[in-house]
Parts: structure tokens; C-alpha cells; sequence
């Protein structure tokens, strides 16, 4: 059985989850809502604080999902109660991170500064020129925004100039050898 799919959910307290005909669940906390549509083929039991799931049979297909379901849920769960975080770091000469309003500013080597525009339920935050904070309660899109403002410039390999994730390892290669 799926070592994952068969843990506990502890929903902590101000945290509220219904879950709809079709699997579609609703998790309401501090921070805010989430709504998702997860697997219609497991079923998803809340009693009091504790949220389980469970999977109809034993097939492969039954088995990944499971642990799937229930990690999904989790996030959700987690998302609404303390939210995520993604941390960035700007590495080169003159590139820098700015906020104007709640616009981001970056200003990566180019010939014009790239604005990005927050999403619903999220926030940047600079805390000096070489650092981005990216906040919101769902994860995915937490993390499918850090990548887009990663993309703007991705580190590069010779000199590590670029925008990366903290605690990010870039692998260095060396440059030309002279005669």
C-alpha cells in the first residue's frame, strides 16, 4: 500500500475542508480558499481534524493515484493554513530586483526592465536588490511563478550570472584556455 496515501491529514484548527459530489474539494483557512476537482476514484473521508483517503482496488493505476490524492490534498491543506514561499537570488553585475506598487521590477542585462505582475493570492517581496520572495497558498502556482522569473534570465554556466533558486547549485564549466 502507498506509504503516502495512506497517512493522515491533521487539519489544523480555522481550517475547513468539504469535499463535493465528484471528489471536488473545497478548503477554506486564514489565508484564504482553494477549490480543486481531485481523482473521482478515491474516496476521501473527513472526520473532526483528520482527513483520509482512501483507494477503491489494488491496480497500478488505483496505486499511484493514491498517493497523489492525498498529497494534493495536503498541499491544499497546508496552502491555506501557513501558505508557501519561494526564494530567489540575482547574481551579476547590476542586475537587480525592485518593487513598484506590487509590480516587480527586474533588471537583468537587458535593454529594458521586465515587469511581472503578481496573480490573485500572491505577493512579492524584495528584501534587498538581489533577493525575491515569492508567497502565495497554492503551491503549484507558487512554484510555476518562481520558474517564469527564473526563465527571465537562467543562470548561466561559465560565470553563474542569472537569476537562481536559493541553495541552488549551478554546475560551472571552464572558459576558454589561453596559449
Amino acid at each position: 500500500m502507498s506509504r503516502i496515501g495512506r497517512k493522515e491529514i491533521v487539519i489544523p484548527a480555522g481550517v475547513e475542508v468539504t469535499v463535493g459530489e465528484g471528489n471536488a474539494v473545497t478548503v477554506k483557512g486564514p489565508k484564504g480558499t482553494l477549490h480543486d476537482t481531485l481523482c473521482p476514484r478515491m474516496t476521501i473521508e473527513v472526520e473532526g481534524n483528520v482527513a483520509k483517503v482512501s483507494r477503491p482496488t489494488d491496480e497500478k493505476e488505483d496505486r499511484a493515484l493514491h498517493g497523489l490524492t492525498r498529497a494534493l490534498l495536503h498541499n491544499m491543506v497546508e496552502g491555506v493554513a501557513h501558505g508557501y514561499e519561494r526564494r530567489l537570488e540575482i547574481v551579476g553585475t547590476g542586475y537587480r530586483a525592485a518593487m513598484n506598487g506590487k509590480t516587480l521590477v527586474l533588471n537583468l542585462g537587458y535593454s529594458h526592465d521586465i515587469k511581472v505582475e503578481p496573480e490573485e493570492d500572491m505577493s512579492f517581496e524584495t528584501p534587498s536588490a538581489t533577493q525575491i520572495i515569492v508567497r502565495g497558498i497554492d503551491k503549484q502556482r507558487v512554484g510555476q511563478m518562481a520558474a517564469n522569473i527564473r526563465g527571465k534570465r537562467p543562470p548561466e554556466p561559465y560565470h553563474g550570472k542569472g537569476v537562481k533558486y536559493e541553495g541552488e547549485k549551478i554546475r560551472r564549466k571552464a572558459g576558454k584556455t589561453g596559449k
